[in-house]
């Protein structure tokens, strides 16, 4: 690796807002670095529900970002249609509801322009049977599903392809400032150890919930609040569309399909440290009880999996607890702090990262004294050579028409062929070693089905001997760690089917590896 970089602009944090700005800058010809700590997707963006907001919840409590996202939403369909299933989304309310509410829904829709559409009752049900038959109201929206590993990856392979690079697994450890500007950034090679300095124009600081730390590193400050949100995934598909409370925002009235699972949330709870975020017992628990009284059905499903994700939200004056607080995002230009060319972009969410890079991208030029539009909006790239990464969703039968008979199947709950494990290694960046298990599972769906890497995890580990990407004795470490990512989110949910699972799956491993789970 180079011991000193060059480049316009430096941007912290591998998550869909950094990766949206560093494709933002690359496409108005702006030589951009990007680098992060850990691997794409580390933070929030990688553990949401994987909403694509049509506006419609927020449109009580903080209609701006309702506005925000009913346009973004319309956007991205067009931009990127290939990560995201337009499902359509309903809101249902239950006896015991607030009447008054449910009444001015509509209303409330009308006034930032989100279309909402009138269901009655036995429509409803016929559309989403698993709805309560205590519902006594039902709204059509325009919610859908994105791919937010899919939509980074994506960013990332074009910007990489118009002169950005970026650097995984690299941290920024300090800011050398000379008067009223940063001069260096200071970067840690968290696999090797070694250090090198990146000399940038502009810095951009889009790390997120981490964005405070980043900050003081040079000196500034941001007032934020970390508010953890958990989430289950279920064994099977339980709706069609993306099914919403109709309630104010509140904790346990989400149902968000994903390819062949759906995801169930969520909570809202302030927490004081980053260093080890994931749910709680008591957080399953509520999730359920609280998702019951709308999909009854929940009560009985097979859960697979918990994670959780941090919202990075801007500390305000008024009162409240953490869901009054606005998603809209945050940009702060640190001029006011006494640096120049130091900024922070933070809050908002994975439906609004596009407009965010847009402002983020637009102060850069500014500052750069460039004239140069965005061109994100105007863009499309379903047919854009794409990062390599495994859809979820197909059948057995579905994956032999696509692939050749003799593919070898890694994963079985997720029809992971060694094909796409080696499109995976192969399409990594040119600054990027794809060689675990950890980053090909972020990568693909291996590891997210019902086993949750039990199976799996071996015949990827002997693969990846094969290809030579391991070598001796890396083969136990690299293994547990992978599974510990996966018993993290099992701890919570097991109990039924699940529980059995993580019993073979201990017997297995710590029978034939002598691994400690």
């Amino acid at each position: 690796m180079k011991k000193k970089i060059s480049t316009q602009v430096l941007i912290i944090g591998g998550g869909v807002s950094g990766t949206g700005l560093a494709l933002d800058l690359a496409l108005r010809g702006i030589q951009c670095t990007l680098i992060e700590k850990k691997d794409i997707n580390a933070g929030a963006s990688g553990s949401n529900h994987g909403l694509l907001h049509s506006g419609a919840r927020y449109v009580s409590n903080d209609p701006e970002s309702a506005k925000h996202c009913a346009i973004e939403n319309r956007i991205l369909k067009q931009m990127v249609p290939q990560f995201i299933d337009d499902t359509g989304g309903i809101f249902a309310a239950v006896e015991g509801d607030d009447e008054a509410y449910i009444a001015d829904f509509p209303n409330l829709c009308t006034k930032v322009d989100i279309p909402c559409q009138p269901l009655d009752i036995q429509t409803a049900r016929e559309l989403e049977p698993t709805l309560s038959k205590k519902t006594i109201a039902a709204y059509l929206v325009e919610d859908a599903t994105i791919d937010p590993f899919g939509l980074s990856l994506q960013n990332l392979a074009q910007a990489e392809s118009l002169g950005a690079e970026f650097y995984l697994h690299t941290q920024a450890v300090g800011f050398k400032k000379i008067k009223d500007h940063i001069e260096s950034v200071q970067i840690l090679n968290c696999k090797t150890g070694k250090e090198f300095s990146i000399y940038p124009k502009i810095v951009v600081n889009a790390a997120g919930a981490w964005s405070g730390l980043i900050a003081s590193l040079a000196g500034c400050s941001i007032n934020m609040i970390y508010s953890k949100g958990s989430l289950l995934v279920s064994q099977t598909r339980i709706s069609d569309r993306v099914i919403n409370r109709l309630r104010p925002p509140s904790d346990g009235d989400i149902l968000v399909p994903g390819g062949t699972v759906s995801i169930l949330g969520t909570t809202s709870v302030r927490i004081d440290s980053l260093d080890r975020i994931k749910p709680t017992v008591e957080e399953t628990d509520y999730i359920v009880d609280t998702t019951s009284k709308m999909i009854p059905s929940v009560n009985t499903t097979r859960f697979i999996r918990a994670y959780s994700g941090v919202r990075p939200l801007i500390m305000e004056k008024k009162k409240g607890d953490d869901r009054s607080v606005s998603r809209d995002f945050a940009l702060f230009d640190h001029q006011t702090d006494g640096l120049s060319n130091f900024i922070t972009i933070t809050g908002g969410k994975l439906t609004t990262y596009r407009y965010m890079a847009e402002k983020t991208a637009d102060m850069v030029c500014q500052k750069l004294d460039i004239l140069a539009p965005c061109l994100t909006a105007d863009i499309s790239s379903a047919n854009i050579q794409s990062s390599q990464l495994t859809v979820p969703g197909h059948t057995p039968r579905q994956w032999m028409q696509k692939h050749q008979v003799d593919d070898f199947i890694l994963c079985e709950c997720e029809m992971v062929p060694k094909s796409a494990v080696n499109e995976i290694i192969q399409g990594a960046g040119k600054n990027t070693q794809i060689s675990d298990l950890k980053s090909i599972g972020l990568r693909s769906r291996i590891g997210k089905g019902s086993c949750q890497g039990a199976f799996c995890s071996i015949r990827l580990l002997a693969h990846l001997y094969e290809q030579s990407c391991i070598y001796q004795d890396q083969g136990i470490p690299c293994l547990k760690e992978f599974l510990q990512e996966r018993w993290m989110g099992q701890h919570s949910i097991l109990w039924g089917k699940q529980l059995k699972q993580a019993e073979l799956t201990e017997a297995v491993h710590c029978g034939f590896f002598n691994m400690e789970m």
